[in-house]
């Protein structure tokens, strides 16, 4: 268990749970026995797809768990995953598949994020549905995804609490079902990511060719899955591990011959762009980089190092307690089941590929049946050493086989191009709205559309959990209410000018002011306000000696007469033009109403231009409300040009 740990370096699991909807029978032994056996018929249903394939660390495995409080008996297991994200997915696809071949099983599945299903699908989840109240909301029923509500006309729904039990949400399932179906856009979502399962699994895999030892080839020959723990051991290597490769006692490099290996795109990408020299000692060298053989040596190399390790770290000598299991009553109901799911292709008993078929099936069940029910199972290394010790290898046999291994396969993949990884985010991301991209469509292009999505975002009420992004253009206008925002000024500014902060004062006056007015309760909302129009008459004085005024674009109107009284603040939204007489004696004050769409626009624009094209924050603020660019394809764009 110590060697299984530290395989595990990031603690990536998924744990699922298989429920009988039904409440019936109540009876627990019987329930166990129902229970039982649709593990069983489970686990040969899937046969097909489970036996040949390869985990990165752990398979999918089914077992009893007894009941536990509010959560009844049911079918469950956990599988550490580790880096190969689709293991996860696969799972998830036999758990939907699982409920639509047996409709009165449901099922639920979660990772260490939590329902990550719902992470998934995040973009298009109702408002009330959050990580504090989602636990045993989400499941698999029918082959369909449903999600239970805090309330809904015509359930009788529990109260409106924070969680809600596993017998509830079962029993709300079996007499709503369709009324607890999620919505078709979280879904859609969903059979996006799913999408191309059972083919998928032959995508992921890669066949290479490797110069390794008779004994690694024979193994992998009879159980390939073990390739996986090996590029494991190799790949989370440390300075002790390296001890066991300075004299190979199990894989001496003399017996190295060409063999076909069967990797999935994950483990080959770990080996392979490893750059790793061994041990001058080990007798391990590699060819010239020119020679062609250089990559089959180099893979092969690696693996070596990964069985070696593995099988430096056991110390018991091995048995054949491992093929006990298959001479039990339970092997047997197991083989005629897979029997039943012509899970032998209709092959004749005695022949090649019938032999190979109940060599994956004698493997699969050991591995789904056998070790996750015991509470110390043997490790990959002593299962390699066992198979050393009972496979007859026969190293001029293998030699003559190397003349008829098929060739590498391409390996390109391994290069993602910036198209490429261009495409692998839009798919991530799902479909969306078409962007315009030739010339005419940006002649076209409305940049009111910019204007009016950030002053819906403004308009938007956010609370402490963040800003909401509007999706749609608000369809009422957008006002600007001044008595309302006369009254909320005076609400904040008290009848005191105690309740100014004393950091914006800007004379020793003021504070002289205070002082003595410390004790006095009250001010009349008029002082208040003058003192107000106090410190905006000192912050435009300090600004008229800057360029600030001269950065707006205002609009192309005649000279405005001063709004207010010409010894208190401007008008929001206009900018004053200060404009010494040649004499200097005097300063004209001059007002011309600021152009905001125009202003707004230009800054956007030329932020979204100094990305040149990476991601930052006007195209990210941009996309989430919905609004597209089109590609700048001008040397000098003009944001006046593009507006007028």
């Amino acid at each position: 268990m110590d060697w299984e740990k530290k395989m595990v370096v990031v603690e990536d699991f998924v744990e699922y749970q298989i429920f009988l909807v039904s409440e019936e029978p109540s009876d627990h032994e019987k329930r166990k026995q129902i229970l039982q056996g649709y593990i069983e018929s489970i686990l040969a249903k899937f046969a097909p797809l489970l036996a040949p394939y390869i985990w990165q660390n752990q398979p999918f495995n089914l077992g009893y768990k007894a009941k536990k409080g509010n959560t009844p008996a049911h079918i469950g297991g956990i599988t550490y995953f580790g880096d190969n994200i689709e293991d996860e997915w696969f799972i998830v696809y036999l758990l939907q598949e699982t409920t639509k071949e047996y409709p009165e099983l449901a099922a639920r599945v979660e990772d260490n994020d939590g329902e990550f299903l719902l992470i998934e699908a995040a973009d298009f989840l109702p408002r009330w549905l959050k990580p504090e109240n989602s636990s045993n909301r989400v499941f698999f029923y029918h082959g369909k995804l449903c999600i239970i509500p805090l309330r809904q006309d015509g359930l009788e729904l529990p109260d409106q609490a924070t969680s809600i039990d596993v017998s509830q949400s079962l029993s709300l399932l079996a007499a709503f079902s369709e009324k607890l179906l999620a919505t078709e856009s979280v879904s859609k979502a969903l059979r996006r990511r799913l999408e191309g399962y059972p083919d998928k699994i032959k995508d992921s895999l890669h066949h290479a060719r490797c110069y390794v030892p008779a004994g690694i080839a024979a193994v992998l020959k009879e159980r390939p899955h073990l390739v996986s723990a090996a590029v494991q051991a190799f790949y989370l290597r440390d300075p002790i591990d390296l001890k066991a490769c300075r004299i190979f006692r199990h894989f001496p490099p003399e017996t190295r011959v060409l063999s076909s290996v069967r990797f999935t795109k994950c483990l080959y990408a770990q080996l392979s762009q490893q750059r790793f020299q061994p041990d001058k000692r080990s007798g391990y060298t590699l060819p010239e980089l020119s020679d062609p053989r250089y990559k089959a040596c180099d893979l092969g190399m690696k693996l070596a190092h990964g069985f070696e390790i593995m099988c430096s770290k056991c110390s018991r000598p091995s048995g054949d307690f491992n093929m006990l299991p298959l001479q039990s009553p339970r092997w047997t109901g197991f083989l005629n089941s897979l029997k039943k799911n012509n899970f032998f292709k209709g092959e004749m008993e005695g022949s090649a590929l019938y032999r190979e078929l109940l060599k994956k099936a004698e493997v699969y069940f050991l591995q789904s049946f056998v070790k996750p029910e015991r509470s110390a199972a043997e490790s990959p290394g002593e299962e390699v050493l066992q198979l050393l010790n009972t496979l007859p290898i026969s190293l001029e046999e293998m030699k003559k086989e190397e003349a008829n291994l098929p060739p590498d396969e391409d390996d390109s993949w391994l290069d993602i191009t910036p198209e490429k990884l261009e495409q692998i985010l839009q798919d991530a991301a799902g479909p969306k709205e078409s962007v315009p991209t030739s010339v005419a469509n940006e002649k076209n292009y409305d940049l009111s559309e910019v204007t009016d999505s950030m002053k819906a975002f403004i308009s938007k009420v956010s609370s402490h959990e963040g800003a909401e992004l509007p999706w749609a253009l608000a369809e009422a206008p957008i006002t600007f209410d001044v008595d309302s925002f006369k009254s909320a000024l005076e609400n904040i500014l008290g009848s005191s000018p105690e309740d100014l902060d004393s950091d914006d004062l800007e004379s020793e006056e003021e504070f002289e002011l205070l002082d003595s007015d410390e004790d006095q309760e009250s001010q009349s909302d008029t002082e208040a306000l003058g003192s107000l129009r106090s410190y905006m008459e000192v912050m435009d004085r300090e600004l008229a000696q800057t360029n600030i005024g001269k950065s707006f674009t205002t609009k192309k109107t005649e000279e405005i007469p001063f709004p207010f009284d010409p010894n208190g603040p401007a008008e929001p939204g206009y900018a004053e033009d200060h404009s010494d007489e040649e004499d200097g004696s005097t300063e004209e004050h001059s007002f011309a109403p600021v152009d905001v769409d125009l202003n707004l626009v230009t800054n956007l624009l030329e932020s979204y231009s100094s990305q040149a094209g990476l991601a930052g924050p006007a195209s990210n603020l941009l996309q989430s409300m919905g609004v597209h660019l089109p590609d700048n394809t001008d040397q000098d764009p003009s944001a006046d040009t593009a507006l007028h």
